[in-house]
């Protein structure tokens, strides 16, 4: 059981220099702003829940909120370009790496039925799960959408499935009675295991519903919880930060706001602890910009300090790209081996497929290195802190197509009269970046040209040298005629990595797979850690249940990789397990696979 505990929290003003930098050249003149927030308090209680049984097909008020309350992409939508990487195919192999192990994660019956008390039948039938993991003190912790469980490193769950929305004392996001009653909207979960201080962290998004119309409305927030000891079964201090951007609540007044702070992503230095997201206005989901939040690591785990600087990011690209910047990805390290330059730097990368101008049309063959310099003072009173951005040569590329999937049995599609969906595969964006043994990794979806001819989704990842300002090491993962799609890399203190992805395609129902990654040869055998049994089969991927959207079933949008202190790299990716209900809900039939290969 969780025994969560609140601190009163005091705001100070902060301040940040932005210095806009292209090639290593600076730039003319201030490329942002910032602003200073207050934190909010909250007090909750989390709970464990009896496991339930599937809902009936009978579709109830308010079951589905995918894709009405959420952008299908995180950039914008645009298709493949001319100029598709040709790549070569790397073969699928039997067996397991020396010392593999995994176990079952989070699936959607899990996360649909989470909940008790106020909040029992009160969780949104979500796709996809979004999947969020850390591991640190011998446990596991495994996050999707809207419910999260802690297990120990042998896969014996230490805790039931938990609702986020009980965890953060959100409102429930659906009451079913007639009519419906809605809450608070809750998605995109991140957590973080520091390795420095032995504190777990977890992020979530939230909107307000009105309660009669579950439409969005005003305010919105970011839910941060940070336990108070190493153990994640414990208590756990909960704060909430404002994220409108409309005035309201000491938010700054950005133009075409009340907003929301889309997929939160999360990451730390020696110094501070980083949150960026993806600013969409509420009235039409338009875009406006990377947001950018630094805390002082020990005072928001101490309680000491909880005021953050508030960065917009945004300007930083529309002036060179004519697009805002989006999805800053904020390093993490596996160790707590930090970049101490300049008052201690915290990294972060991002794509620049901005799909804006004749220049770059919607493929690129550029990454950003951002710098946030002096970081240390994030432990003054009056933090001063740089934000540089360096624009990288890498690699191409570009818009991945949608993936088709090995024809199998059918569940919810023998009910809707529809074929097997398409698995989307979203966009060319940056995934999780690690710094380790001084170089940052990271990988993406592009589309890639195979030899046969096939253009399908690949992966093309990237090892940035910040010392020198460029990609070190680079190159594709493609397996002839199949997708292989949504990357997460898992990099050791001494640079051994590991990639977790989802490998699906006329011969592979989709399943969870990964590859250990070498810098000097590339990307080794794709192994499957858990090989799906049947096609993907959810809503999202039907017209009759998700509003009359094309058939493509939502999938993914990011796996998850992270190293442990002995050297382990811990990863989690969708896979397709069962076909029939109660093993899975009568909507959805989503499952995750959590994995860990040794590199010793």
């Amino acid at each position: 059981m969780f025994h969560l505990t609140a601190r009163r929290l005091v705001a100070a003003t902060t301040a940040a220099t932005l210095i806009l930098t292209q090639l290593a050249v600076t730039g003319a003149g201030a490329a942002g702003s910032s602003t200073k927030f207050t934190l909010q308090r909250t007090h909750l209680v989390g709970t464990t829940r009896p496991i339930k049984q599937a809902p009936k097909i009978t579709i109830q008020p308010g079951e589905f909120e995918i894709p009405e309350h959420e952008p299908n992409s995180k950039t914008r939508r645009h298709t493949s370009a001319a100029g598709t990487p040709s790549v070569s195919t790397t073969l699928v192999v039997a067996g397991q790496v020396s010392g593999f192990a995994g176990f079952d994660g989070l699936n959607h019956k899990d996360q649909r039925t989470a909940g008790t008390g106020i909040y029992t039948n009160t969780q949104f039938s979500l796709e996809p799960p979004d999947q969020a993991l850390c591991v640190g003190n011998g446990q596991v912790l495994e996050g999707v959408n809207n419910a999260f469980r802690v297990y120990d490193t042998l896969g014996t769950p230490l805790t039931a499935p938990t609702a986020y929305s009980q965890f953060f004392h959100a409102k429930p996001e659906v009451i079913r009675s007639t009519p419906p009653v809605f809450g608070d909207f809750i998605s995109d979960p991140r957590c973080y295991f520091d390795p420095d201080t032995q504190r777990w962290f977890q992020i979530e998004l939230q909107i307000t519903q009105n309660a009669s119309t579950g439409a969005f409305e005003a305010p919105t927030n970011l839910f941060i919880a940070v336990s108070d000891s190493a153990d994640a079964t414990s208590t756990w201090t909960v704060y909430e930060i404002a994220t409108t951007d409309d005035g309201s609540a000491g938010t700054p007044n950005r133009t075409g706001c009340p907003c929301f702070a889309d997929q939160p992503l999360i990451g730390a230095d020696a110094n501070g602890v980083y949150i960026s997201v993806g600013s969409y206005t509420l009235a039409a989901f338009d875009f406006t910009g990377a947001q950018l939040y630094a805390f002082s690591k020990s005072g928001i785990e101490t309680g000491t300090k909880t005021s953050a600087v508030h960065i917009d990011a945004g300007p930083f690209t529309q002036a060179q790209f004519g697009a805002p910047a989006f999805d800053l990805q904020p390093a993490t390290t596996p160790t707590g081996v930090y970049a101490t330059g300049n008052g201690g730097t915290q990294y972060f990368l991002s794509s620049l497929d901005l799909t804006a101008g004749p220049s770059l049309g919607v493929r690129s063959s550029q990454l950003g290195l951002w710098r946030l310099t002096n970081t240390a003072s994030l432990a003054n009173a009056t933090p001063s802190l740089t934000l540089a951005l360096t624009v990288v040569n890498s690699e191409l590329y570009t818009q991945p197509p949608n993936a088709v999937q090995k024809k199998g049995p059918l569940y919810l599609g023998n009910i809707v009269h529809n074929p097997e969906e398409l698995i989307n595969s979203n966009e060319d964006r940056l995934q999780q970046v690690v710094y380790a043994n001084g170089k940052l990794w990271s990988a993406i979806n592009t589309a890639v040209k195979q030899p046969n001819g096939a253009v399908v989704t690949g992966i093309g990842w990237f090892v940035v040298n910040p010392s020198t300002d460029t990609v070190s090491n680079q190159g594709y993962l493609s397996v002839a005629g199949q997708t292989v799609t949504f990357p997460s890399i898992g990099v050791t203190a001494a640079g051994k990595a590991v990639m977790a992805f989802t490998l699906v395609g006329p011969d592979f129902f989709p399943s969870a797979a990964y590859s250990v990654l070498d810098p000097s040869t590339g990307a080794g055998p794709v192994h499957i850690a858990a090989a799906g049994r049947f096609p993907d089969d959810g809503f999202s991927g039907y017209p009759k249940l998700n509003g009359g959207l094309p058939p493509v079933g939502r999938w993914g949008d990011y796996s998850a990789a992270v190293a442990d202190a002995s050297g382990n790299v811990w990863m989690g990716a969708e896979y397709i397990r069962d076909l029939l209900p109660p093993a899975r809900t009568d909507f959805a039939n989503w499952a995750t696979f959590v994995y860990k290969v040794p590199t010793t």
